[in-house]
């Protein structure tokens, strides 16, 4: 079991100052939110952190008319009471007003800025490469910044606000205070330091701990899913994982709860006993203050404003550095935010609409790729040329680099070695979004949206994502149709479960939807199916290719499938193995060749024997 002292090693320790570096970020990040709401938040600020110290000034005026009338029972020095008292009443109702403002003004920020830090979050992972997210560490990265990534802004900005408040109380209170003596406020700020140091000491090894423990809450969260998502919960009973899962649940949690409790214990007797020094600190005061009233250093009506200053002094400076060793913590934790926000992305920049070669269509030219976190390089010197018009079947094994390729080619990935080029243009130097008008992808783990079946096709292309009749015209190539007519709703039915009315469909329908997605880039030139049809039967796949083969005569089309019936229907046929080209051509030439395709073909060919 890791302990608190093995956290500090492997975390390396937070330098105080430095970790207020992002601070102004923040503010400036609420400013952008709502400078109204912002401004009014401060000017309420400001009115409660003067109120307090005005009524303590008040009370000793109340206190010392009242002494003063009873000495002189005259009727215009008791009617003096009554008016100090009248004007506590209404410094009492404004101070009461700011806080309900403040607290009015909290609330509403809180959902604003929730909803800003969520959408900058987003926002950023649209622009992140396909790499990040298939970096374990990555994901570690995005839960720390996704946990109180809502709450921690907004909690930097009220301790911001709520120290700048309690400062401007305690200038009052040491003002009135100093009047007694300068030793009474040197000690008002002394007695809460140890209580503080503690506090911050603890805040950095709870943020330690929080980024020790990510990975597991990560794997916990993943097993709650395993547990309780209906596209797991089949397999899960069946094959019985559900008690061993829910075990690992159990062990995780008990792992991370005694190393929380240990730090919460510690962390909560240090405060009891530093706390403590305060507690003393104002009882031997008190007893020096009322010594002075009692020989008549003071009146009565100082003794009980010194007496309430100094409390409410003590109380405004605890609250001040309990502020700053929050706005602290915050800031720790507003670290894993910023940090995310500053990953470094590829600036999408503006490039050509149009090849150098109309019609020239695909090449790879001696094209390599090794994945980051990999010394093997998953495509090795690939070179070919698709003409426009030609229909390529990829054949091989899995991790073969079929779908490495594909990626490529879609510019997901960047190439590590050579070049691929789209009309004699290399892909780096067209425009994203006019290459990706050019290319329909429908991958083998393509997604299965929780939405209306019409969407669900409609993902393919987004400009026309509500285009009813491009729907069913997608959905006819797509062969889809025919089924979707029979749903409740036709093209209005909610697919899947999460939602109310929700259906689910078969693999094989989900498949077919997929394929219509792939039609609704009328303007697409290059089609690729990645396996989008595994879980049909032979004869199923092989219609669907004939029929995919018939609508896309005049276009380019890579097809990826395990099944040689179909991809012979292929102009040409590349075969890849562990990342190299080792053959291509069309069907007739590879079996007459005798190597690899041959060997495989006959081993598939045995199989229905």
């Amino acid at each position: 079991m890791r302990s608190i002292d093995t956290v500090k090693t492997k975390w390396q320790s937070f330098n105080i100052f430095d970790a207020f570096q992002y601070s102004g970020r923040t503010l400036r990040m609420v400013w952008d939110t709502s400078g109204g709401l912002t401004l009014t938040l401060a000017s309420l600020t400001l009115v409660a952190g003067l109120l307090p110290g005005v009524m303590a000034y008040v009370g000793k005026l109340i206190v010392d008319a009242v002494v003063l009338a009873a000495k002189t029972n005259q009727s215009t020095d008791r009617w003096m009471v009554l008016q100090w008292v009248g004007v506590e009443a209404i410094l009492i109702t404004l101070l009461s007003l700011a806080q309900r403002g403040i607290s009015i003004v909290q609330s509403l920020m809180r959902a604003l800025l929730g909803q800003r830090v969520n959408e900058v979050i987003l926002e950023k992972s649209l622009a992140l490469d396909l790499y990040h997210f298939e970096d374990s560490e990555f994901y570690d990265k995005i839960n720390q910044a996704r946990r109180g990534a809502s709450s921690r802004p907004l909690s930097l900005v009220n301790r911001t606000f709520g120290l700048v408040q309690n400062g401007i109380s305690l200038v009052t209170y040491s003002y009135l205070l100093f009047q007694f003596s300068g030793w009474a406020v040197l000690i008002l700020v002394m007695a809460a330091l140890p209580a503080f140091f503690s506090e911050t000491f603890f805040s950095g090894a709870a943020f330690r701990l929080f980024r020790w423990q990510t990975q597991e809450k990560r794997q916990q969260n993943y097993l709650e899913v395993l547990l309780a998502r209906e596209d797991y919960v089949k397999e899960v009973k069946l094959f019985e994982l559900g008690e061993l899962f829910l075990q690992r649940y159990k062990e995780i949690f008990r792992k991370m709860y005694e190393e929380d409790r240990n730090l919460t214990l510690r962390r909560g007797a240090w405060g009891y006993f530093l706390g403590l020094i305060g507690s003393l600190t104002f009882y031997g005061t008190y007893g020096w203050i009322a010594w002075a009233a009692a020989t008549g250093g003071i009146s009565l009506g100082e003794m009980t404003m010194y007496l309430l200053v100094f409390k409410q002094g003590q109380s405004a400076v605890t609250a001040s550095l309990q502020s700053i060793g929050g706005m602290y913590e915050d800031n720790l934790y507003l670290i894993n935010l910023y940090e995310f926000l500053d990953e470094e992305v590829q600036p999408i920049e503006e490039g050509v609409t149009q090849g150098s070669i109309p019609y020239d269509g695909v090449r790879f030219e001696d094209v390599s790729f090794t994945y980051p976190d990999s010394e093997k390089p998953a495509l090795a010197h690939v070179s070919f040329h698709l003409k426009p018009g030609e229909k390529l079947a990829l054949v091989g094994e899995n991790g073969s680099g079929k779908t490495t390729l594909i990626k490529l080619l879609t510019r997901l990935y960047q190439p590590t070695g050579g070049r691929v080029l789209l009309d004699g243009t290399d892909l780096q130097e067209w425009g994203l979004h006019a290459l990706r008008e050019r290319v329909g992808v429908i991958f083998q783990d393509y997604v299965r949206y929780q939405l209306l079946v019409g969407e669900n096709i409609g993902a393919g292309d987004v400009g026309h994502f509500t285009d009813t009749e491009r729907w069913q015209d997608a959905a006819v190539q797509g062969m889809a149709d025919s089924f979707i007519k029979d749903l409740p709703k036709g093209y209005e039915t909610q697919l899947g479960r999460w939602f109310k009315d929700g259906r689910e469909l078969s693999l094989g329908q989900w498949q077919k939807i997929a394929l219509s997605r792939a039609f609704m880039r009328k303007q697409a030139d290059i089609l690729v199916l990645d396996e989008p049809t595994s879980a049909m039967d032979a004869e199923a796949e092989a219609k669907i290719f004939a029929h995919f083969r018939k609508l896309t005569e005049n276009q380019m089309a890579i097809l990826i499938s395990h099944r040689f019936s179909t991809v012979r229907m292929a102009d040409q046929i590349a075969v890849l193995h562990q990342g190299e080209l080792l053959e291509m051509g069309t069907h007739e030439s590879l079996i007459e060749e005798d190597g690899r395709y041959a060997h495989l073909f006959s081993l598939q060919a045995a199989g229905y024997m």
